[in-house]
């Protein structure tokens, strides 16, 4: 075979294994669905920014335990840290057997911008959407967590103590199911809106400017907390400066005083941000410790999933 014909045939099986592997990609690539496919509620447009999401990580046959967390990424409620606070959460959940539903949910800088209650508006679809379609996505019902990073803490926390409540008219099938999660993983997130240790930022972007003073305290979700709130797992670092500690220390107290069972871990440092933590460090055992608790609360064992 002379040198022409040995380059073209290269070519052409380079060119199929390229497809073939193209193929394999795209069919591993995670599914995303629209919360409401005809609009969302209060939708002030028509782009991408007004459509909140779920992108699905479902868990290997082999390893589904039938727990589910939906995840609210941080960013102010002003962006969305997908990556870091999103994705490779869902992968690290899918690693403990966990199907993973990462929120795309509005915020101030998305379509014609949004503040409160947008957010806990797709947060409450997020988790009613997942225990409706619980059997498609081999999910128990009753294994439904959620986990915030910063702001998406608050969104978080507040779906744990406002479920009693629905911020948008219900319609549909999905609506009739609860929003109440079983259990909140809370990584230094926002917990009050009123005291000097808020964000200020997120607090403008929910909110906006010279919000109603009831409407602070109603969002200061350690002021909400209820004997019927879920069990949380609570992570911060004591040298967060964006974000202090004590948004953390004061959710915990409360959830001690309503005899809520909790876990908290306070690093020594981390700073805020840190998503699954940088290697080497100190915070970097959350994830760890996290897992540690699931087991303990029987979330990451085999369980069968129920018929709906």
């Amino acid at each position: 075979m002379n040198q022409y014909f040995r380059t073209i045939l290269t070519c052409i099986i380079m060119i199929t294994f390229s497809a073939i592997g193209t193929t394999k990609q795209i069919q591993t690539l995670p599914n995303v669905v629209m919360l409401w496919p005809d609009g969302a509620p209060g939708a002030q447009g028509d782009t991408e920014g007004d459509k909140p999401t779920l992108t699905i990580y479902p868990a290997t046959k082999k390893k589904n335990t039938g727990t589910a967390v939906v995840i609210c990424p941080g960013g102010g409620y002003g962006h969305l840290a997908m990556d870091h606070e999103g994705h490779q959460i869902a992968r690290w959940l899918n690693s403990l057997g966990v199907v993973a539903f990462v929120l795309k949910y509005r915020h101030r800088n998305s379509g014609a911008g949004y503040g409160h209650p947008a957010p806990l508006q797709d947060a409450q679809r997020a988790v009613r959407m997942v225990r409706c379609r619980a059997k498609e996505w081999n999910v128990d019902p009753n294994r439904i967590g959620i986990v915030g990073f910063s702001a998406g803490g608050h969104l978080a926390s507040s779906e744990g103590t406002h479920f009693q409540k629905n911020y948008y008219e219900l319609k549909d099938l999905v609506d009739r199911f609860s929003c109440r999660p079983n259990f909140m993983i809370l990584i230094y997130p926002v917990i009050s809106l009123a005291e000097w240790y808020t964000h200020t930022g997120s607090k403008l972007n929910l909110l906006g400017k010279n919000p109603d003073q009831a409407l602070i305290k109603s969002l200061s979700n350690d002021k909400q907390v209820t004997s019927n709130t879920p069990p949380a797992f609570l992570v911060h670092a004591d040298d967060d400066k964006a974000v202090p500690s004590e948004n953390s220390i004061n959710f915990y107290l409360a959830l001690r005083k309503s005899k809520v069972p909790a876990e908290m871990h306070i690093y020594e440092s981390g700073g805020h941000g840190f998503g699954l933590g940088k290697e080497g460090s100190t915070a970097s055992s959350w994830p760890d410790r996290c897992a540690n608790w699931m087991r303990a609360r029987g979330l990451l064992g085999k369980k069968p999933i129920p018929e709906s």
